[in-house]
């Protein structure tokens, strides 16, 4: 403490507003960096919440007494504890981003609702349902459900539901696969709804088409000639090598959907299904007819003359025929393929002269043959469709270098918060200025300066014309002392005495002197220790 005060004393006004200015910079830089240091993470706990949504959310944490921070939209919470609140809020039923479900019927009660109300209660207590599941994919960050149901009327049998969905997904625009699943839930929802029924409406990529819109049949020859490539390009690899191929692809497929129904009769093919036999006999007596005397006498007077008897058979058969008759009914739907076309380039191959120089020539035509014929099994091309296969080998230019990715070396850190590494940058970077150059210096010379003891009275040789310096036992620098020449050959009595006899004698004269040098010489041993 004693040391300290002597160093302020020996300070001028100056250089004390310096060292109170920079110890000042340096204890607040220090409460900074403290402060940083003990302010927990903050890692996002929810965002993209509405406002209801995320207003009972804030409102749970304040009554649980948690430190929170809200930027924008989102929601930041402790890193050690995200992760136990999200399963404590989860249990409460928070957040309920996705509206109400078939709780809405439990409010209805049997006295003043009407078929109309319980109607419109029971459809929006279904869409909720319906946009809870959907924001169970992880894919999905908002939903929104919307069916039109038409009132029942008797009159009106053909007229089906109908629905719309909007959703906001995580990353960039969603699949046609999962969009495709949506309409066939939506669809499996509502009694009498088709999947056809049912629009997707992506809030990045807009409406997403289905199998049966015009773009299906676009998306899927895309996708064709997409696996078509990615075949070629892997069989290609294996002999000319990666990167020294260049496939592309083009697959023209049928947009027009037709249906063609076809009844045909063949008059020569006939198959019996039916006979009908029908056999009718039959008798008939008659008397004769003849004129004679016997016929002209009274009645019972003449014999009975001969009598005349006739017998009849019919016999009918009918036989029912069917005629072949074929009925066909051809659907030809969008997307079949109509015709490819691949074409390939082949880098050629490098040769090397006598003088060394590297020339590139195309690969042999036995060897293009080989690959022609591995890529056409490959691509499923048919010649009789009209498939094009154009396969070539040329010498491949140079492609200018655009930098190499690096990877992650073992001393990453993982993600850092830059505007946080660079305040505590700038504030390690003040506190060192601030102490290398400002505090140690003025503590440094200011130490060096009480460290020295008091001039001693000026010493004269006994019997000489001229005074010397004073002996501190520091070493003098200066330049204006006498040359040693003169205290040597300094005139007296004592002049003829060796050197040590002489300091002897100055010793003895000067003995309070002499302790005093060498009291301060034995300080300044201690405090260098």
């Amino acid at each position: 403490m004693q040391n300290l005060l002597q160093i302020w004393r020996n300070l001028d006004g100056r250089k004390r507003f310096f060292v109170l200015g920079a110890t000042l910079a340096v204890f607040l830089a220090v409460m900074a960096m403290s402060r940083m240091a003990g302010t927990p993470g903050m890692s996002l706990f929810y965002a993209g919440l509405n406002s209801s949504a995320a207003g009972d959310v804030i409102t749970a944490l304040d009554q649980k007494g948690v430190t929170y921070e809200v930027r924008g939209q989102a929601i930041y919470v402790d890193d050690s504890l995200r992760d136990t609140l999200r399963m404590t809020l989860a249990a409460e039923g928070l957040p309920a981003n996705s509206g109400t479900g078939y709780e809405l019927l439990d409010s209805l009660s049997g006295f003043g609702t009407t078929a109309q109300m319980f109607d419109a209660a029971y459809w929006r207590a279904k869409e909720g349902e319906l946009a809870r599941t959907i924001l169970s994919n992880p894919q999905i960050r908002a939903a929104r459900v919307h069916i039109a149901q038409a009132p029942s009327q008797p009159f009106q049998r053909d007229v089906k539901p109908s629905a719309s969905v909007t959703i906001t997904s995580v990353g960039g625009s969603l699949p046609a696969v999962q969009a495709n699943a949506l309409r066939h839930l939506i669809a499996a929802s509502v009694p009498g709804m088709t999947p056809d029924a049912v629009a997707v409406i992506d809030s990045v990529a807009g409406l997403i088409a289905s199998d049966n819109d015009l773009a299906a049949p676009t998306i899927a020859a895309d996708s064709k000639a997409a696996e078509i490539k990615q075949n070629v390009e892997r069989l290609l690899a294996a002999r000319v090598g990666a990167g020294k191929a260049v496939v592309e692809v083009a697959v023209d497929v049928v947009t027009d959907a037709e249906q063609i129904t076809e009844r045909s009769f063949d008059p020569q093919s006939r198959v019996a299904i039916a006979t009908d036999n029908t056999q009718q006999t039959g008798s008939n007596t008659q008397a004769s007819q003849d004129v004679t005397v016997a016929s002209n006498l009274p009645a019972n007077d003449a014999a009975t003359g001969g009598n005349g008897k006739s017998e009849s058979s019919e016999t009918r058969e009918k036989v029912n025929y069917e005629v072949s008759e074929t009925n066909r009914q051809l659907v030809k739907a969008p997307g079949s393929v109509r015709k490819i076309s691949v074409a390939v380039l082949v880098d050629a191959v490098p040769v090397t002269a006598a003088d060394g120089s590297v020339t590139f020539q195309p690969r042999p035509e036995d060897e293009l043959a080989i690959l022609r014929e591995l890529v056409t099994s490959a691509a499923g091309l048919d010649t009789t469709r009209g498939d094009v296969l154009t396969l070539k080998s040329l010498a491949f230019e140079p492609l200018p270098q655009t930098g190499e990715a690096l990877a992650a070396s073992m001393f990453s850190f993982g993600e850092i918060n830059l505007m946080t590494l660079i305040q505590v940058s700038v504030l390690a970077l003040v506190v060192l200025i601030l102490g290398l150059f400002v505090i140690r210096p003025v503590l440094t010379s200011a130490n060096r300066r009480a460290a020295l003891p008091a001039p001693a009275p000026v010493l004269a040789l006994p019997g000489s014309s001229f005074d010397t310096r004073a002996l501190t036992g520091e070493i003098d620098d200066r330049t204006d002392l006498p040359p040693l020449s003169v205290i040597s050959g300094a005139p007296g009595p004592d002049a003829t005495k060796d050197p040590m006899s002489r300091l002897r004698q100055l010793i003895e004269e000067r003995q309070s002197e002499s302790v005093e040098i060498l009291r301060g010489w034995m300080e300044v041993e201690e405090e260098a220790r």
